[in-house]
């Protein structure tokens, strides 16, 4: 495991690529930001493990998490985070696209303390699935013990838009193309809130090549 601690006022933001089998935990003092960025596109057999600590008042926590499997690869992303203190508030995007015989499994777990109130969390998995032997496991796990609180959750599970395939195919692209655009734009909204223009660019770069 490899801890890191995100010091009063301090700004992170960290991009992993392909870095499978992640065991990481971050401690967040006073007025932090951590932004984190997970991306797994090579597919594999992995499982991930984030741990966000927010131990001290107006910290700011964002996960985006995207994982792109195929074949017969087999993924587990596990996210903990845990709001010691109140006034706080984090975001997580986790999104799977899996086809052929890939397994997903999202697991988030999400605690608020009894002390932390004014705290705000919202957690959101989103899943495509390209082919009928793919499958995905969605799990949250709330536990609440604040009562001045707002939190959410939500988890969908669909395939390919074909009304939309549909529609842009009578615009004259053909189906590849059009497969390629809405899978494109379903990945990207994970990468685009990274502000590193360079990093950000390669990231959708490299997508735009796996998806080909």
């Amino acid at each position: 495991m490899v801890k890191h601690t995100i010091t009063q006022g301090q700004i992170v933001e960290e991009v992993y690529l392909n870095q499978s089998n992640l065991d990481i935990t971050f401690t967040q003092q006073e007025g932090s930001t951590l932004r984190l960025f997970v991306v797994d596109i090579q597919g594999g057999q992995y499982a991930n493990h984030i741990v966000v600590e927010q131990a001290a008042t107006d910290c700011t926590t964002e996960i985006y998490h995207l994982a792109y499997l195929t074949d017969n690869d087999k993924a587990t992303t596990h996210t903990n985070v845990r709001h010691l203190v109140g006034g706080g508030t984090s975001n997580q995007l986790i999104k799977f696209i899996l086809g052929g015989k890939a397994k997903g499994e999202f697991l988030g777990e999400l605690y608020i303390a009894p002390d932390a109130q004014k705290t705000e969390a919202h957690q959101t998995n989103r899943n495509l699935l390209l082919s009928s032997t793919a499958e995905v496991r969605t799990r949250p796990q709330l536990e609440i013990y604040a009562d001045d609180v707002k939190a959410t959750h939500g988890a969908s599970t669909g395939q390919m838009d074909e009304s939309a395939l549909f529609y842009m195919q009578q615009r004259c692209l053909d189906e590849n193309t059009a497969r390629r655009l809405l899978l494109g734009a379903f990945m990207k909204d994970v990468i685009e809130p990274i502000s590193d223009q360079n990093k950000r660019e390669e990231l959708l770069e490299t997508i735009d090549r796996i998806i080909q």
